[in-house]
């Protein structure tokens, strides 16, 4: 059940929803820029399916982490929404 728009805190949802947004974009830079360009040289010692780590992070590893952060920001969404009673 939806509370009504005088009951609803919007600061606190817009806090959350930002802070979700930016921790997850972190962690995509990380592992698409750190793992994939500047830690490359150092994961390129571990292999993964016959391929350096690195080069795998780079090639496929950032773009898995891409996709499982997307279903994560729709479950924690979800879960924000029915907190703050702002779902539809």
């Amino acid at each position: 059940m939806s509370k009504s728009l005088s009951e609803i805190d919007g600061k606190g949802y817009w806090a959350a929803t930002i802070r979700l947004t930016i921790s997850l974009l972190v962690i995509w830079f990380a592992v698409s820029y750190g793992a994939g360009i500047l830690f490359r040289d150092f994961l390129d010692q571990i292999s993964i399916g016959g391929a350096p780590l690195g080069f795998w992070f780079a090639q496929q590893g950032s773009i898995y982490v891409f996709v499982a952060l997307i279903f994560y920001y729709c479950f924690a969404m979800n879960r924000l929404e029915r907190k703050f009673g702002v779902e539809a």
